[in-house]
């Protein structure tokens, strides 16, 4: 069974259907990549799956229809999802950062770990730094860290929240292609260990190398879809998205 799915999803803005009728599926153990270009509804599927904006057809997660629920319970179900900015507290440590987002916590919560900290809770999330290369950075503010390390920071306050599915909204944006490398590596590792992953970005470098199954989008219909080689093939995406040269470049 998939981890998560859409039937028929569609979601319109006026009188212009940003998504139409979108059948995807993410099973256990995958990294699904969903591409195309600018303006093609990919954030906006990922708006429509995870509660941010209301949608027509089916959002399945493990089985069970969740389109109805806020993007709160969505959350507290297990969706998880990260931002294209990094959207952080820039006044906040990295630790309290994590805390913030972590699973169930509350206004009062948060304050009182921060005058009383429960140390298994810390070791918790300090563990998620580390298995990110983030270690050592728990008592900084997020204005100290690199770029690239502040869309890591992005990733593991995500992971916070323990989702059992993650989506992920181009996480390379603004990288150097070492930093969109290592990012790739640390994906691609959560999804080894169990977060099954849905991911969006316009490195095709990172997702043709990275990504199990690939979704193409185009206008908000669903132009292909297969495996990375097939993608890379495939002359309906090389016209409306990837362009010869880049296909090229994606297969050499």
């Amino acid at each position: 069974m998939a981890v998560l799915s859409t039937k028929g999803l569609t979601v319109t803005f006026g009188g212009n259907r940003a998504v139409n009728a979108l059948d995807l599926k993410v099973e256990p153990g995958q990294l699904v990549g969903l591409i195309g270009p600018n303006g093609a509804g990919k954030t906006t599927t990922i708006d429509a799956i995870t509660g941010f904006v209301p949608s027509q057809g089916r959002i399945e997660f493990k089985g069970e229809e969740i389109g109805s629920l806020s993007s709160t319970a969505r959350a507290r179900k297990g969706v998880g999802r990260t931002w294209q900015s990094s959207e952080l507290f820039d006044d906040l440590t990295v630790l309290e950062n994590l805390q913030v987002a972590s699973e169930s916590v509350s206004v009062g919560g948060f304050l009182r770990d921060l005058v009383r900290p429960r140390n298994d809770d810390i070791d918790a999330l300090i563990s998620i730094l580390d298995s990110l290369d983030l270690g050592g950075t728990q008592g900084q503010l997020p204005t100290e860290l690199s770029h690239g390390q502040r869309k890591l920071v992005g990733v593991a306050r995500a992971l916070a929240a323990k989702p059992a599915v993650l989506c992920m909204d181009e996480p390379a944006a603004g990288l150097d292609t070492e930093e969109s490398q290592e990012l790739g590596k640390r994906i691609r590792a959560l999804v080894d260990g169990g977060l099954p992953t849905l991911l969006i970005d316009h490195d095709m470098g990172l997702v043709l190398t990275i990504c199990d199954y690939l979704y193409v989008l185009d206008f908000g219909q669903l132009i292909a879809e297969g495996t990375p080689a097939e993608i890379r093939a495939d002359e309906k995406v090389i016209t409306a998205y990837l362009g010869q040269s880049a296909s090229t470049e994606a297969g050499a």
